[in-house]
């Protein structure tokens, strides 16, 4: 071995120096991004439970620095605030998800003052982008503050690649940049003594409970209430690459699948239709599942019942051994259609591309719909309505965040603050909010979280609401207008 590195040495080529060599160019300096265009507001307004509500609209950013007063990146906004009404009233931050997601999906299809629609059956990414009036707004009892999080909207980092991922890309720091970018707006706009609330979609379900308690002990700054919508509470939970030993995914995730069927049957009348499944799921399929192979009988039983749930084949579901994978469902309940069913609402589904293939080769038939209109009306509203000009991409979804993203730290640091926050505040207002057949962060997993905590004084510390639909529930008119009625009563109780 020591001959063969030897001769490969010497088989190099020997780089030939020059009599005087030329002296190494200067490195070049780093281009500056260009200026960020001054915040910018439009009056308008939108029609809320039959009356007017005139409101400002307004595009702005917020700068980040380290601890030397270095600026390291700029978080855009989008706030709407209704003029008149005083530092009393209510203001809630908005959060998505991904991580990598802007805010637009909230705010463009739950609870800001205009919406395009998206998510339902049949909707398409050639779909109209234009806004309409939102009668499932919030806006007339809170003002809203949407946050696009670095990387995703036009919210950038001045830093470089290794030195963004340190800063901004893990879930700590981004917990502490964004409870700063909270506080800022407060003190910049005068709202320190305005009521406050978070609400937080998928992984911004992640963020909500974090960011209320560093808030509340590091910040200074207290919540009167924060909503988590679909949260990814438990991210191990979730983990889809954990295949050794994970019974937890199955079992959480069975009472969404037997949603989704309930529905294409008719009979999902209400979370009480899913009472049977889920003490299933907690009770006779988690002891089957760990029992294994020492009960033969176990695969037998599960056959039947997770069969019967799902509308499954049993001949599929014994061979699986009773563990439905959800990509397998999602292609298995619309096999005789050759379509796909979406992680985010099974039942909203797209044609298979490859139905004769045995792997699942469909990207996710929901989200390739809705980026296109969310992303148009996003953009409409920032550039031509407020006239905030930008010449850079707007990312809804940012897969090179995903991508830089710590995933291996601090994975259930949510459900440790949410239980810290409350014991601190027993004032402070919980919802958690699900649609039924939602996939990508099943219900059932926030129930058993719920369930596994201190009752902090009072029953129903913590407000589990459940709507039809899936991750986008609120898209649906009518559960979108219920989840209006039950966040309206943790402002107006």
């Amino acid at each position: 071995m020591r001959s063969f590195l030897l001769a490969l040495l010497l088989a190099l080529p020997v780089p030939v120096l020059a009599a005087n060599p030329k002296p190494p160019e200067p490195a070049k300096a780093d281009i500056a991004p260009a200026p960020l265009s001054a915040d910018r507001s439009v009056a308008q307004s939108v029609v809320i439970a039959g009356a007017t509500i005139s409101y400002q609209a307004t595009v702005g950013t917020l700068p980040l620095f380290d601890a030397k007063g270095k600026k390291t990146g700029e978080v855009v906004y989008t706030a709407y605030v209704v003029p008149g009404r005083g530092p009393s009233r209510p203001v809630t931050f908005a959060f998505n998800g991904g991580p990598g997601a802007a805010s637009a999906f909230l705010n463009y299809g739950a609870i800001g003052p205009k919406r395009v629609q998206f998510g339902a059956q049949g909707d398409a990414p050639s779909d109209s982008a234009q806004a309409r009036d939102n009668a499932n707004s919030w806006l007339d009892f809170t003002d809203l503050v949407f946050i696009d999080p670095i990387g995703t909207g036009y919210s950038r980092s001045l830093l470089d690649e290794a030195e963004a991922k340190k800063t901004f890309f893990t879930p700590d720091t981004d917990i502490h940049y964004l409870s700063r970018i909270v506080a800022d707006w407060l003190t910049k706009n005068g709202r320190m003594t305005s009521p406050k609330y978070l609400v937080g979609e998928s992984y911004g379900g992640y963020r909500v409970p974090r960011l209320a308690y560093y808030l509340q002990s590091q910040l200074g700054v207290g919540l009167s209430g924060i909503v988590m919508v679909s949260p990814a509470l438990s991210m191990t939970t979730l983990d889809s690459d954990v295949t050794t030993f994970a019974p937890l995914r199955y079992i959480t995730s069975l009472p969404s699948m037997a949603a989704g069927q309930l529905e294409r049957q008719g009979k999902l009348t209400g979370p009480e239709a899913l009472a049977d499944v889920e003490a299933y799921a907690r009770g006779e399929y988690a002891v089957d599942l760990l029992r294994g192979r020492s009960d033969p009988q176990a695969i037998e039983r599960m056959t039947a019942r997770v069969s019967a749930y799902t509308g499954l084949d049993p001949k599929l579901v014994r061979q699986l051994q009773g563990r439905i994978e959800i990509r397998t469902f999602l292609r298995e309940a619309h096999r005789d259609t050759a379509a796909i069913g979406s992680i985010y609402d099974s039942n909203v589904t797209a044609f298979d591309p490859y139905p004769e293939s045995p792997d699942n080769k469909a990207n996710d038939p929901l989200l390739d719909a809705i980026v296109a209109p969310v992303t148009g009306a996003a953009v409409d509203l920032m550039t031509r309505t407020a006239g905030w000009k930008i010449e850079a991409r707007y990312n809804l979804l940012s897969y090179d965040v995903g991508n830089a993203w710590d995933r291996q730290a601090n994975r259930d640091e949510a459900i440790a603050d949410l239980r810290k926050a409350i014991a601190v505040d027993p004032k402070m207002a919980v919802l958690i909010a699900h649609g039924m057949d939602d996939l990508s962060c099943p219900y059932f997993v926030s129930r058993l979280v719920i369930d596994q905590m201190p009752t902090f004084g009072r029953a129903n510390r913590v407000q589990l609401a459940l709507y039809p639909g899936g991750h986008m529930f609120y898209s649906r008119a009518d559960s979108g207008a219920a989840f209006r009625k039950t966040a309206l009563g943790l402002y107006r109780p």
